[in-house]
């Protein structure tokens, strides 16, 4: 499939490049509303720059990935469906459930495709916890905790001011993964009951070029609650930046039968931990499965599996087959809404009550992900 770019900013390095990995895509066009970003990223991959304008409405691109800032996406997703797109949308669908709904019924109208990222459950680490838990290896999950905690953004990012604007802060950022990955483990949220605070109004920016300015803080930087599932599990949730250091886990699970500690969902890959009853914890390792295998070199230079563009890669395979992609709109929604419902619980000091209850994402195992790879 024909695929075009919209948005140049660092993100889009791995979105050209995940063609490399996948084989029923390869990226056409970009765009950018600064034409010299465009212009600079066609120059390195070999591909046409557009205006947004004319590679919506260019014949030769059959889907959009939409990388623009996230109070942009809802726009150039309807923009990608008024104009007989299919749309793939980084994090989050929109800035609110509303807009999620919007979007949702406009692409049933058109018979077209939406999916979003994240893709990272889908990796190694996601789908060999999901078959552990299918193999009844812990028993039913009755209980959990997911553990989301730093200082924030502003002693590395450049510019972290939208990190604690509305439609930002620790949940839209980081928490979708952790919600994402949670929803393809045991299933879609229930309700949620949440606690929100500010640890202070301003945060000072210790990173290059802005270093000692001052930002304003305009949504909570902590949020911590319960979310339940509609198979009754519960899950304790704490998100913050205003954490230094502490030693819990990403996430761990407790069934009737054992506990499970899996990975940070914002990787592929990375050992769990298992418990049956009382005995010791067992690592399970999936660094040789296809999405765990280490591809890519990280900052620090250790080598990592970063197999990004794969729910992209899925979801084209669901269009030509005509089934429902795993990182579907329909999951979007319900996770868009997850994180509006911890807002909204907190804000009002109510449970909040799920309006959606979207299938849980099939299980991708390596026999299909093959047929996919290059």
């Amino acid at each position: 499939m024909r695929v075009g770019i919209i948005g140049c900013g660092n993100i889009s390095e791995t979105y050209f490049e995940c063609q490399n990995l996948f084989n029923n895509f390869s990226v056409v066009a970009c765009a950018d509303i600064n034409i010299e970003a465009a212009e600079k990223s066609a120059e390195k991959y070999n591909v046409k720059a557009f205006s947004v304008d004319d590679i919506l409405s260019n014949d030769e691109v059959d889907l959009i990935i939409n990388l623009t800032i996230p109070s942009a996406h809802k726009e150039i997703i309807v923009k990608s469906l008024n104009a007989g797109k299919h749309c793939f949308s980084e994090k989050p669908l929109a800035m609110n459930f509303s807009e999620g709904i919007e979007i949702a019924e406009l692409a049933k109208s058109k018979n077209l495709y939406v999916g979003c990222a994240p893709d990272t459950f889908l990796g190694a680490a996601g789908q060999k916890a999901r078959s552990l838990i299918e193999e009844n290896k812990i028993g039913d999950v009755v209980l959990g905790t997911f553990n989301l905690m730093s200082h924030g953004m502003e002693h590395w990012h450049p510019n972290p001011d939208f990190f604690f604007k509305p439609g930002a802060g620790p949940v839209f950022d980081v928490g979708v993964y952790y919600i994402t990955q949670l929803v393809n483990l045991i299933g879609p949220i229930k309700s949620i009951s949440s606690l929100s605070g500010t640890a202070t109004p301003e945060r000072i920016i210790t990173s290059e070029p802005r270093n000692g300015e001052k930002i304003k803080v305009e949504t909570p930087t902590t949020l911590m609650g319960t979310l339940e599932f509609y198979n009754n599990a519960k899950i304790q949730f704490f998100c913050s930046w205003d954490v230094w250091k502490h030693k819990h886990s990403t996430i761990e699970l407790y069934g009737l039968e054992g506990s499970m500690i899996v990975p940070d969902p914002n990787f592929f890959s990375g050992d769990i931990l298992i418990s049956q009853k009382e005995e010791e914890w067992k690592v399970i390792n999936n660094d040789k499965m296809l999405l765990g295998i280490p591809n890519k070199t990280d900052n620090s230079g250790a080598k990592i599996a970063n197999y990004r563009g794969i729910g992209l890669s899925d979801m084209i395979d669901a269009i030509n087959k005509q089934r429902q992609s795993r990182c579907s709109l329909d999951l979007a929604v319900h996770v868009l809404e997850v994180m509006e419902g911890i807002i909204q619980s907190s804000a009002d000091r109510v449970i909040y009550n799920m309006k959606t209850q979207p299938k849980q994402p099939d299980f991708l195992d390596d026999s299909e992900i093959v047929k996919l790879k290059k």
